[in-house]
């Protein structure tokens, strides 16, 4: 049975991790994750994706027990797939959610952090624990969490391994809502399901603006914004979006999605 899972429905999404207990990262969950987000990306049917690890727990990191007998070598292929299949699901050119129940740690928080939104389940806990263990965070930890909350508060988390609460996660920035524990999965299928009927081509431009803006320097980010945008311009969705603003006024038009 797979362990991790695409399910399609009203054009969302669902990336469903199904390891049990836990949904601990191992080789088997890379490779099926990697599969998947290669999938999401390119199926037509598919406007948003949701990532959700059941209703228990999301994920609670990276399964130590295939992990700790490892050598440098042995380490530098296991971290190097998982930090690129992590990479695939940041660049689902849709928007995406993180919907997270239970625990997200280590790894965990780190699949969590490749979403643009993370709606938290209000008993959720999220943490970079590695330091605990004597290592640090190896596949985004240590670059996608200060982006998102700043450096300093990335370092006090980074450095003390603790757990945070959702409320705390909320209010640094970590988490983009907080809801009742049965409501988690419904409330980001709600949020995705808003993308459903947008401008697919411009949605995925401005994630890309955004996220490899964030990279560069401004005058090259100033420069990729401007060609992604006039990119637009041989769309459908620009003729529609533009000729229904002028006939109906804004918020009318009816999007392909080409």
């Amino acid at each position: 049975m797979a362990v991790v899972r695409l399910e399609v429905a009203d054009g969302v999404g669902t990336i469903r991790l199904d390891r049990p207990k836990v949904n601990a990262l191992n080789a088997e969950v890379t490779g099926e994750l990697r599969a998947v987000a290669l999938e999401a990306s390119r199926r037509d049917d598919i406007s948003a994706v949701v990532i959700y690890g059941g209703e228990r727990v999301f994920a609670a990191g990276a399964d130590i027990v295939e992990m700790a007998p490892m050598d440098q070598a042995a380490m530098s292929g296991w971290a190097t797939d998982l930090t690129q299949t992590f990479e695939l699901v940041a660049r689902i050119p849709k928007p995406v959610f993180a919907a997270v129940t239970g625990y997200a740690l280590g790894g965990g928080l780190e699949l969590a952090l490749c979403a643009d939104f993370r709606i938290l389940a209000d008993t959720a806990k999220v943490g970079q624990p590695e330091i605990l263990l004597g290592v640090i965070p190896g596949a985004g930890g240590t670059q996608r969490l200060p982006r998102l909350v700043g450096p300093s508060r990335a370092k006090e988390l980074i450095y003390s391994g603790r757990q945070i609460g959702a409320a705390e996660a909320l209010a640094i920035g970590l988490a983009d809502a907080v809801v009742p524990k049965a409501e988690v999965y419904e409330e980001a299928l709600r949020r995705a399901r808003q993308y459903v009927a947008g401008p697919a081509l411009a949605l995925a431009a401005a994630k890309r603006a955004i996220d490899d803006g964030l990279e560069i320097g401004m005058s090259e980010a100033l420069r990729l914004e401007t060609g992604l945008f006039v990119g637009l311009f041989g769309s459908q969705d620009q003729k529609i979006g533009m000729e229904s603003f002028q006939a109906n006024g804004p918020g009318k038009a009816k999007f392909t999605g080409h």
